[in-house]
């Protein structure tokens, strides 16, 4: 790992057990995040972002196996610590922002009592603590904010909820920011604001964010380097900007057609993948997407493709690209 990097994930698989059988989640999935940079997350439901996710933050199910894999914050990996000692890196080395801030905040309490309850570990005056409340609100753009923290959840907008919610997460300058799908629930104004505002915040703060969606355009506008998924795998990674002028896994080219932004001439019908995800319980022996690729040969039902770094891309799992299997 290097000191420009903040998170570095190598060769992490993870299971869950189940009546059918044993599900594998995520599979030899490896990627880093810059110190400084934000790096999208994007696929289908099911590929396996949220079981990703959990285990950054260590968060995962009771029936979930590590397989392998190692998950480094700094020169630390998460996956050997303890509940304790994972418990005390969030909110201070790790924050986050989840998809519906109705959840994440509590309901019975206000606001202020939520934001000054949140620096426990800071040995400052209540008094104090409402303050930095204060100017962190500020800094999320919620006007009036010396009122605003005396008001509960339900009495704010779901833009200034999902502000808060944000405000909390960075108000302990975390070195990683991991978001979850935070402006899902947005309309396309508030979602707009809210990425400048997450750009803002993350250059004057310096912390690297994970940024989880299914939203091309807000990845194409916010984030460094993008990770594509596929039923559990990494089938693309790189700069953003290259992987969007020219995606090398069928997968990329093909999810990135479907975006409604790219659709030339009107239609009726939305463009969509043929086919279905595999299921993880049986995953095939070969090519994850085979199934469902234009661009299949023979190699791609038999043998499993490494990952590949090729020019615009650092990673990608495709036999098109390795020339011992092209040759």
């Amino acid at each position: 790992m290097t000191r420009n990097t903040a998170l570095s994930i190598r060769d992490l698989s993870i299971s869950y057990d189940t009546p059918e059988g044993r599900l594998r989640a995520i599979r030899e999935v490896s990627f880093d995040v810059a110190r400084g940079g934000i790096t999208g997350l994007v696929g289908e439901s099911g590929c396996g972002k949220s079981t990703l996710m959990s285990a950054i933050l260590g968060l995962l199910d009771g029936a979930a196996i590590v397989e392998s894999g190692e998950i480094w914050l700094g020169e630390t990996d998460l996956l050997t610590l303890s509940r304790g000692e994972m418990r005390r890196l969030l909110g201070d080395r790790i924050g986050a922002v989840f998809q519906d801030p109705m959840r994440s905040l509590n309901p019975v309490l206000t606001i202020g009592r939520q934001m000054t309850d949140i620096q426990f570990r800071h040995r400052l005056s209540r008094r104090t603590k409402r303050e930095r409340a204060i100017e962190m609100l500020h800094k999320v753009r919620i006007p009036d904010p010396a009122a605003r923290l005396d008001r509960y959840p339900h009495e704010l907008s779901g833009g200034m909820r999902q502000r808060v919610a944000i405000a909390m997460a960075l108000m302990a300058e975390p070195d990683l920011l991991v978001a979850d799908e935070p402006t899902t629930a947005l309309d396309a104004t508030l979602e707009m604001r809210t990425i400048e505002l997450l750009r803002e915040l993350q250059q004057e703060i310096g912390c690297a964010i994970v940024f989880i969606t299914h939203h091309l355009g807000v990845v194409s506008e916010l984030c460094d380097d993008t990770v594509i998924m596929y039923a559990g795998e990494v089938v693309e990674a790189g700069p953003t900007r290259a992987l969007f002028e020219a995606p090398r896994h069928p997968y990329t080219d093909l999810l990135f057609a479907c975006d409604p932004a790219r659709i030339r001439e009107r239609s009726r019908h939305l463009p969509t993948i043929p086919g279905t995800v595999p299921g993880l319980i049986d995953v095939p022996p070969g090519c994850v997407f085979a199934e469902r690729c234009p661009e299949r040969f023979a190699p791609c039902g038999r043998l499993h493709p490494r990952p590949l770094r090729v020019r615009g891309s650092e990673a990608v799992r495709c036999h098109l690209h390795d020339p011992e299997v092209t040759s």
